[in-house]
């Protein structure tokens, strides 16, 4: 086998493994995870509590929720848990853990049972009870990470948020883009935001239990569209703010024309808040997200509240888009093209030198290490040399051969 070809085959070995090598690794990393086992949401124990009996697991949505089955399959509801805990003064500790698929879903369904009347926590990030807590009573909601928390102590004590803290530090985790929270939220100003209003919802069932400013049919969440709102306080009164937010500003623009074409014809809309329908109505598009201000408020109050909303961009991995498959396909064509490159300038290495060592040793060392004499037998013809039996070696018939005898 000649070098070249040797070079063609070990090339074309190389590009083969460079496409195995070099596969789509979301893809592969989504289908280990199909068939890893998820770990278990509650603890044996934490903070001196103990498990009484075993814990309690389901699947279903309703099991959690009755009510709010569809709200919780919206929020990306995957199981729940529910276990009793003891300790050795005989207080108990009833805890339901929801998990969800990523924390999107976990502060969603946190603000969806945020009641007004909670105490929200505050103190440092350090001492928080998990990503956020709110108090009512000897019940504490928190979430931490795609995990939702409702603690329901028989008896309070002084050290219930540090025996929670350390629930929450065994609480299992989100891998990846999976522990984002949605960017929308960031957009929400906290100036004058009355406590515990904000929430967010991925779905028609969330918005419709939480009487918008807009109707979820106009939202249109078939769009890709989430929505995120709270209620300020302004100097003629309280207004609610809500957020829209589409894959593009182009949908948008598009869905704003249909809110402000809707709200312009007077059209009845379920769900909706008549006390907002009442007031000053004011909508606006900044970037990919829809702002509309409504409520009992003066027309220049409710465009205050709009102005603070300013749209940013900001790049945001929550979730394979079209573009991230197009930039793994020219990843894994760049990958090959790079192996190869790296296998041919190593192949042009090794033959210069090769050939560099052998001019180096015949120069060194002539006749003993390359072209010894033994080695170097091979057939010739001696073309150049002409013996012929009878022939004259001089004039000019010389090399001709002689006349044969008559006789």
């Amino acid at each position: 086998m000649s070098f070249s070809r040797s070079v063609g085959v070990v090339l074309s070995l190389a590009g083969l493994l460079g496409m195995a090598f070099a596969a789509d690794q979301p893809a592969a990393r989504t289908a280990v995870r199909a068939v890893e086992q998820a770990p278990a949401i509650l603890p044996q124990q934490f903070g001196g509590w103990q498990m009484q009996g075993s814990v309690k697991t389901s699947t279903d949505p309703a099991l959690a929720d009755a009510s709010n089955a569809a709200v919780m399959k919206e929020y990306g509801f995957s199981d729940l848990a529910v276990a009793t805990y003891t300790r050795d003064d005989g207080r108990t500790l009833k805890i339901r853990a929801a998990r969800f698929s990523d924390a999107s879903g976990a502060f969603g369904a946190y603000t969806f049972y945020l009641q007004p009347q909670m105490t929200p926590e505050n103190a440092k990030k350090e001492d928080k009870i998990g990503d956020q807590a709110a108090f009512l009573g000897q019940r504490v909601l928190f979430y931490r990470g795609h995990v939702l928390v409702d603690a329901q102590f028989s008896q309070e004590s002084a050290m219930s948020g540090e025996q929670l803290r350390e629930l929450a530090a065994a609480l299992p985790r989100p891998n990846g883009n999976a522990a984002n929270l949605p960017p929308l939220i960031g957009f929400m100003p906290h100036q004058s935001e009355v406590a515990n209003t904000r929430k967010y919802a991925m779905g028609p069932a969330a918005l419709g239990a939480l009487a918008p400013p807009v109707s979820a049919d106009l939202v249109d969440f078939d769009a890709s569209s989430e929505v995120t709102l709270a209620r300020y306080e302004t100097s003629s009164g309280e207004a609610t703010l809500m957020l829209i937010s589409y894959p593009t500003p182009q949908l948008a623009a598009e869905h704003l024309r249909r809110i402000q074409a809707a709200h312009q014809m007077g059209q009845p809309q379920a769900g909706v808040s008549s006390a907002d329908n009442s007031g000053s109505f004011s909508a606006k598009r900044t970037g990919t997200i829809v702002v509309i201000a409504s409520g009992g408020v003066t027309s220049s109050d409710a465009k205050a509240l709009l102005d603070l909303v300013n749209y940013e961009a900001s790049v945001t991995w929550n979730q394979p888009t079209e573009n991230a498959q197009a930039r793994d396909l020219y990843l894994l064509i760049l990958n090959i093209v790079v192996l190869c490159g790296i296998l041919a300038g190593l192949a042009v290495v090794a033959g210069v030198a090769f050939g560099g060592i052998r001019i180096l040793m015949k120069r060194c060392y002539p006749d003993k290490v390359f072209d010894r004499p033994e080695q170097m037998e091979f057939i010739s013809l001696r073309l150049t040399e002409t013996v012929v039996k009878g022939t004259s070696h001089s004039g000019p018939d010389a090399g001709r051969p002689a006349p044969e005898n008559p006789a």
